[in-house]
């Protein structure tokens, strides 16, 4: 194997702890902030206890993430089945996963925590079949696990924070702690026991999935045990047309709502895009790379940039660096695009620079792989910086609906690209990303535009509905494309 990757590896390592100790180092919030002891005390308990259930919760789905394609081919299914299975889980996330989005708020976010709890552990169980039916209905049952995992957990901590009466500066502190124990630590580590008990111990491609259904219900425990109730409106009696109606119209109304939205469809769409071509961009010509390690550095760095998030939030509202993140991100995916454009390799020092023909990585791959780590690490920023974004402007009475809501163009633009992506070059499919991270670009400047004159320590927006609302290359072969995004994990589906 290649030295660079171990090079790598240690260095982002290393590089991330610096950042934490830093993080660590500095006062947790600017004292303005907190009023007594007593309050910062019991913010840190509370602040534990949704960062244990969030990162058994994320457990649960990184255990199965790298597995999913894997059992799908011990079961004998074809490429064309695996796509199918695929489509599925996103599609189910933009039909289903919008409707119980909507419900959470209606029925309670605490409830729609422990209903994850049960889809994803029934989505596992359907992992023991072999019958195409039950696969695919796991697959639907997966789709609605995740929605209620990226929206219903978020609200249910802005909602319970503000209730407590915690200052708003400890909830983007909190984001960004989530982020880098939950998407990053907790990945890495659940790679690992996925490897224990599949290589090492012979249990098999479902044993994952079962390990997840123990830290899932172990989170389950903890929700029932330690989580009050909250609601979007707990005097409204909405049924789920209206709750859905409301959630557009505060959508159409109000431009800043607006705005996060497109950022969010857009630069997840992005982050997709990126996990199903990673591995046909680092290895065009059959290069062997080790997938594990990559994906490693790649959680490394995630979390090195949640960790960097720790502290710009305590200097800066997210609105004064957000649009240098995704100016950051552009520039990083466009390495890939310069180097697969068309295909040059005689016009760039030769086969030397593209492939160096003996199974390793080639320099354009090294500089592509330090490339995605930048992007890697604008995805640790973009996480707990758009979840304070959206605690600020987001209603709380529609907070679920309003977030699944955002997720459907993301769904189906991801249904889109699984299914079509093998027709399109690799220098396509990075151009779209580009022009995508470029438009979140603009977008946060037009939102910076509009929030000039809001006082940013204060959640401020009203409601546009009548009355104040709470706020708190070469053509891409789609096997790989798909054994790519499971290596990197199931973000979405």
């Amino acid at each position: 194997m290649d030295l660079f990757y171990v090079f790598l590896f240690v260095g982002l390592v290393l590089f991330t702890v610096l950042i934490q100790f830093r993080s660590g180092s500095e006062e947790l919030i600017p004292a303005s902030a907190v009023t007594d002891v007593d309050e910062l005390k019991r913010f840190r308990v509370f602040r534990s206890n949704y960062l244990m259930v969030f990162c058994l919760m994320m457990a649960g789905d990184w255990l199965q993430g790298p597995y999913i394609y894997a059992l799908y081919e011990h079961y004998g299914y074809t490429v064309g089945d695996i796509g199918h299975f695929f489509i599925m889980g996103f599609g189910s996330s933009m039909v289903f996963g919008t409707i119980v989005g909507a419900l959470a708020d209606i029925i309670g976010r605490r409830n729609a925590s422990l209903a994850y709890v049960a889809t994803y552990c029934l989505s596992c169980v359907t992992k023991h079949s072999s019958r195409y039916w039950v696969l695919m209905l796991g697959r639907m049952l997966g789709g609605i696990s995740t929605s209620l995992l990226f929206s219903v957990f978020e609200s249910w901590l802005v909602a319970e924070h503000n209730r407590r009466g915690f200052s708003e500066a400890l909830l983007a502190d909190t984001f960004s702690k989530s982020v880098f124990l939950g998407a990053g630590l907790v990945a890495i580590l659940s790679g690992l026991a996925g490897n224990v008990l599949v290589e090492d111990l012979k249990l098999g491609p479902v044993a994952p999935f079962d390990a997840a259904i123990v830290v899932m219900l172990a989170g389950g425990a903890l929700v029932l045990s330690t989580w009050p109730e909250n609601y979007g409106d707990p005097n409204s009696h909405r049924s789920l047309i209206s709750q859905l109606a409301l959630g557009m119209e505060a959508i159409r109304t109000d431009p800043r709502i607006a705005l996060l939205g497109a950022m969010q469809s857009m630069f997840e769409a992005s982050m997709y895009t990126f996990v199903f071509l990673w591995t046909p961009a680092l290895s065009p010509n059959g290069e062997k790379i080790p997938h594990g390690l990559v994906f490693s550095c790649f959680m490394t760095a995630c979390m090195a940039g949640s960790a960097a998030t720790s502290i710009l939030v305590r200097r800066y509202p997210p609105q004064k660096y957000m649009g240098s993140m995704y100016c950051a991100s552009a520039l990083t995916l466009g390495v890939p695009l310069f180097f697969h454009m068309e295909r040059r390799e005689p016009g760039f020092g030769g086969s030397s620079l593209v492939d160096n023909g003996a199974g390793g990585i080639s320099i354009s791959g090294k500089l592509q792989l330090l490339a995605f780590c930048g992007f890697e690490a604008c995805i640790g920023i973009f996480w707990p910086s758009m979840m304070a974004l959206r605690a600020r402007y987001v209603p709380e009475e529609l907070r679920s609906t309003i977030i699944n809501i955002f997720r459907v163009p993301l769904n189906l633009f991801v249904c889109v690209v699984l299914y079509k992506v093998s027709h399109f070059p690799l220098s396509a499919m990075f151009g779209v990303c580009v022009g995508m991270l470029l438009a979140c670009m603009l977008c946060q400047s037009h939102l910076n535009s509009l929030t000039l004159d809001e006082k940013q320590e204060l959640p401020v927006t009203q409601g546009n509905m009548g009355e104040p609302l709470k706020r708190s290359g070469l053509p891409v072969n789609r096997a790989s494309v798909i054994r790519a995004a499971t290596h990197h994990g199931e973000r979405a589906s």
